[in-house]
């Protein structure tokens, strides 16, 4: 199953809601999927979808799904790496009037190279791809995540040691 979120942002996130139907649509997705559109005002006519999902359904959603895709918000691509999930993540765009900035696409990548965690997808015509050949690109991922508890203890340790030297 893929289970595709939008989010909770006010403004519509069709050009996703859209690409992800008509995949399904054309025969090029043959599996279940599952969207949660949002605020979007396209329906999707050959995935099962709805606007909201409580918290329990969500978790339950990203955690049966093998593939999860997000918009750019941080508590959506967060939640697949909670049940160790690598998330393809599609940034919301100003130009598309999905939000009033960038923003989703900066944080997205610099997640992306810090922490080398999500798949970001910011030309939409790449994701079909990326979805066929997901269990290839998560396998070629540097997959070196990096713990904040593991960085914060060895940093601690510094300072303990500098005060009793």
């Amino acid at each position: 199953m893929i289970f595709v979120t939008v989010g909770t942002h006010e403004q519509p996130f069709n050009r996703l809601v859209e690409y992800i139907d008509r995949l399904v649509g054309c025969g090029k997705l043959n599996e279940e999927v599952i969207i949660q559109t949002g605020y979007s005002t396209y329906e999707p006519k050959n995935c099962t979808s709805q606007k909201l999902f409580p918290y329990h359904q969500m978790l339950e959603n990203v955690t049966k799904a093998r593939i999860v895709i997000t918009h750019g918000g941080p508590s959506s691509f967060i939640m697949p790496l909670q049940v160790g999930k690598t998330p393809i993540v599609v940034p919301r765009k100003k130009d598309f009037d999905e939000h009033v900035n960038n923003h989703q696409v900066e944080f997205c990548n610099l997640v992306a190279e810090r922490m080398g965690s999500i798949i970001v997808i910011e030309d939409i015509d790449k994701l079909e791809d990326t979805i066929a050949n997901y269990d290839d690109v998560v396998r070629r991922m540097d997959k070196q995540l990096k713990s904040n508890n593991a960085k914060f203890c060895v940093e601690f340790e510094k300072i303990v040691d500098d005060i009793f030297r």
